[in-house]
């Protein structure tokens, strides 16, 4: 018998929102150190907001902070904006940070506000320093060399972000780049200056500096 096309939500669920992460994510185990680390961070967060007793409405826990930046770098997030979009609808990205299905995702501008607060304190530079720590414990760490390919890793960066340097572009790309010589002498990227042009073939493309990667 054909399924009928309908859509009926339940009012009540009871669904937890990690059974919808597979058991073998690499993100668990990520997210278990992680959290390993934040727990010994917790005399560093209960400094930082310290102010906060005084009064004012709660601020976002610096935890989910955390995590969240983690995600932003994992996944590539372009942008406070674009993390928390993914936030707000992806079931993973919820899971990761410690939000429930129900819970309201905060705007991108207070994320921002947040984690300018964590950099300030150093607490950034805590995380990463306190998690190598771990790794380097439990046998996590290697000292074997190992090469990437740059080709692979794509620069934060595109054609239309390139600009002329004198500024006769008035911080707008033209409708049409045909005709138009460019070279890193006379243009730059607004998003990534230090990207490079470079020529492949007939074709031009950007490179970022660390890794000469195309985009």
């Amino acid at each position: 018998m054909r399924g009928a096309d309908s859509h009926n939500e339940s009012l009540f669920t009871t669904v937890r929102l990690e059974s919808f992460v597979p058991v073998n994510h690499p993100l668990r185990p990520i997210r278990t150190l992680l959290n390993d680390t934040l727990a010994n961070m917790d005399a560093t967060f209960s400094a930082m907001y310290a102010v906060d007793i005084k009064g004012g409405r709660p601020s976002i826990a610096p935890e989910k902070l955390m995590r969240a930046m983690l995600l932003q770098v994992l996944y590539s997030a372009r942008s406070e904006r674009q993390l928390v979009e993914q936030i707000q609808y992806n079931l993973l990205f919820r899971w990761f940070v410690g939000l429930a299905i129900e819970d309201t995702v905060w705007n991108h501008s207070v994320f921002s506000k947040n984690r300018d607060r964590l950099i300030e304190h150093d607490a950034v530079t805590e995380l990463f320093n306190a998690t190598v720590e771990m790794a380097e414990q439990r046998g996590l760490l290697s000292g074997e060399h190992f090469s990437v390919d740059g080709t692979l890793i794509q620069a934060w960066a595109s054609h239309k972000s390139m600009r002329r340097k004198d500024g006769s572009h008035d911080g707008r790309p033209p409708e049409n780049w045909h005709g138009e010589p460019r070279s890193n002498a006379t243009h730059e990227s607004k998003s990534d200056p230090e990207s490079r042009l470079y020529r492949k073939r007939a074709m031009q493309h950007l490179r970022c500096p660390a890794t000469w990667a195309m985009c």
